[in-house]
């Protein structure tokens, strides 16, 4: 089973009307479903202005990585080649 990560749902065919499904989320991200399966997020802009990002250190990024590289291994294994 697939794990959303947002409580707000839309099929590709409610994107027909994309202003409307805009409107439902509220500034809320998204969670586009095609046969009861995510196929990707749509993220409205107020949900990116409400994030902040901070700067890191080189040290604190590779030890980020270090800690998730389960996690991200495969990811990391498609990049090798690229």
């Amino acid at each position: 089973m697939q794990s959303l990560l947002t409580n707000k749902t839309a099929s590709i065919t409610e994107f027909r009307d994309p202003s409307k499904v805009i409107d439902s989320a509220g500034g809320e991200p998204v969670a586009v479903l095609n046969r009861n399966r995510v196929v990707g997020y749509f993220v409205p802009v107020e949900a990116v202005e409400k994030l902040s990002f901070e700067s890191t250190g080189a040290g604190e990024a590779k030890a980020t990585i270090k800690k998730r590289k389960p996690a991200i291994a495969s990811v990391l294994k498609y990049l090798e080649d690229k």
